[in-house]
């Protein structure tokens, strides 16, 4: 069962995996279904270096 109470904006997750170049896999299979723990992984540790830099 997918988690709905994301606490990251699609916005930015769809950019850090166009950065990370998953981005077309996301939008071919129309979600996040398929994509693999390590890679969403991946995407969490850099929106967390994105964070960090934020609020230095």
């Amino acid at each position: 069962m997918a988690r709905r109470n994301s606490k990251m904006s699609e916005n930015l997750k769809m950019e850090i995996a166009k950065e990370l170049g998953v981005y077309d896999q996301v939008k071919k299979d129309g979600g996040w279904e398929n994509v693999s723990s390590k890679t969403c992984g991946n995407i969490v540790s850099k929106a967390i270096e994105i964070a960090n830099k934020a609020v230095e």
